[in-house]
């Protein structure tokens, strides 16, 4: 089941009406009158809307009412009511996919999907970070965003740091869930991790063609069936859901909140603006100042976490001289 945030207009005219008069009861005739469509196209609109998981009440005479909204990520549940410029105004939902991050890839070479966003209510092959395996069951939050940015390629590098900051911001925002950062972009909650981040980068001549940023979220999963799965892999450190942590409401609220926070974030880096990015996301980290192990594929390096420097790398005191690392697996000592 694929949707997108520019076709099905009759459903959605019938859906927006439902939601803007969710206090009365609606008949199939006062629908088809006011919306300009037969009654028989009232009657499979109201069906499929169902099917999507809005919860619609039916009484003989009277009509129709809708009594609440879809949890699922549907397009024009991102589309409508989002304030950006440009990110999220197209959105592309799958009931099941392999990766959302696949399917940006392809779509990157149209610079009319700049800004685009790819759900998925489930991924059967998630990308994680260094061609890892991420977990990607009904419940949670899996989505890409292609972008065209213009900054600089040694901007880019901080991007991944800058998108985790957004979505940190959002959580605690949207649900009032304090979280953490961890180096290089994952996000937790008590030390375990809730949500991670993944870009991939298409560089042309010393120049940015595209970005995909690619955005996993425990929402309201299951936390024992993914423990299950990746207890004993290399570098895991335990998971935790946002639905362990209080109460998260509506997905595409968070998801809203975010998109607006990660164009905020992305016009601050269009701008050069870095040292205020780098400011935020240390703020927020657990592991700048910590003794850490850091395996980089080549070495394992241990010190303590001194700073980011201005294109998201860390730097780490080892035996009283500083080392510089771009990319790597922490353990925090």
């Amino acid at each position: 089941m694929i949707y997108n945030s520019f076709n099905n207009p009759g459903l959605v005219k019938v859906l927006y009406f439902l939601k803007s008069h969710n206090t009365e009861y609606l008949s199939g005739q006062d629908l088809s009158d006011v919306l300009k469509i037969s009654r028989v196209a009232v009657w499979k609109h109201i069906k499929k809307i169902k099917e999507l998981g809005y919860k619609i009440e039916t009484k003989q005479k009277l009509g129709y009412r809708l009594e609440s909204d879809s949890e699922k990520l549907l397009p024009w549940e991102i589309t409508e009511g989002l304030k950006t410029k440009f990110i999220g105004k197209q959105a592309y939902y799958f009931d099941s996919i392999d990766s959302t991050q696949n399917q940006a890839l392809t779509m990157t070479f149209d610079k009319e999907n700049n800004g685009a966003v790819i759900v998925a209510e489930k991924q059967t092959s998630g990308k994680g970070r260094s061609g890892r395996k991420w977990e990607s069951p009904k419940g949670g939050i899996w989505l890409s965003v292609i972008l065209h940015p213009k900054f600089d390629i040694e901007i880019a590098t901080l991007f991944p740091l800058a998108s985790a900051l957004a979505l940190s911001n959002s959580i605690e925002k949207t649900l009032k869930i304090k979280t953490e950062l961890k180096w290089p972009n994952d996000i937790t909650i008590q030390g375990k991790k809730v949500a991670g981040m993944l870009v991939d980068a298409s560089l042309e001549s010393n120049k940015i063609e595209s970005l995909v940023l690619g955005v996993g979220i425990n929402f309201n999963v299951d936390v024992k069936q993914i423990e299950r799965t990746l207890k004993g892999t290399p570098n895991f450190y335990g998971v935790t859901s946002l639905s362990e942590h209080g109460k998260i409401g509506m997905p595409s609220n968070l998801v809203l909140s975010f998109l607006t926070e990660l164009e905020r974030i992305y016009f601050i880096l269009s701008a050069g603006e870095t040292k205020e990015i780098i400011r935020e996301w240390t703020k927020k980290s657990s592991t700048v100042g910590k003794e850490i192990e850091i395996k980089t594929g080549k070495e394992t390096i241990k010190g303590k976490a001194i700073e980011i420097d201005d294109d998201g790398a860390l730097i780490i005191s080892e035996n009283n001289r500083n080392r510089r690392v771009i990319a790597g697996d922490i353990i925090h000592i």
